[in-house]
């Protein structure tokens, strides 16, 4: 069993594929990428985080994209899901778990789940995980500090192949990214 961590999906948001320059055509294309991604990674005993921000709009297909993935899902809150997801009783049924803010174990290590990044969060200092979304691909000083935070990462699926990610590839992801922006 595995733990795998996304954010930022916005099902049945046209406009995300442009915002964040996503390599799809149109909404059913971007669904249908991100669900056989996710199919061909998650295994059925393992258990995925969606770190906020499931859909955006009202999309009445929202609960029959969830019903595709494989896994144990659990969500954590990020500011589109109160007017969207949490309303809609289906979608919510797919989730073992929702909250704003989670602690889990993964493997011996405590992460800290949020969909806002948190500057000082639980046992940072004692080698503690963050992992959030909400910024998307942006770059500003907020964002670069938060890349530079150690077991500190961004687990936006525009960030990370459109797919779930374990810890060990979120970080990966993150020094290649910060290689590419000159950060390191």
């Amino acid at each position: 069993m595995k733990n795998y961590y996304i954010s930022d999906l916005h099902l049945g948001h046209a406009n995300c594929i442009k915002f964040d320059g996503r390599p799809f055509a149109d909404v059913k294309e971007m669904e249908q990428e991100i669900v056989l991604r996710w199919n061909s990674k998650v295994r059925d005993e393992d258990h995925v985080y969606i770190v906020g921000d499931v859909a955006y709009r009202d999309s009445k297909e929202v609960h029959t994209v969830l019903e595709e993935l494989k896994g144990h899902i659990h969500l954590v809150f990020g500011n589109h899901d109160p007017q969207f997801v949490m309303k809609d009783e289906r979608a919510m049924r797919r989730f073992e778990s929702a909250e704003w803010i989670m602690r889990i174990k993964d493997e011996d290590r405590l992460v800290v789940l949020c969909h806002f990044p948190i500057v000082c969060w639980d046992k940072k200092h004692f080698d503690s995980y963050h992992v959030y979304g909400h910024v998307h691909a942006k770059i500003n000083d907020d964002t670069v500090y938060m890349m530079k935070q150690e077991n500190a990462f961004n687990c936006g699926c525009m960030l990370n192949n459109y797919e779930p990610c374990t810890l060990e590839e979120l970080d990966e992801n993150k020094k290649k990214r910060m290689g590419r922006l000159g950060i390191i």
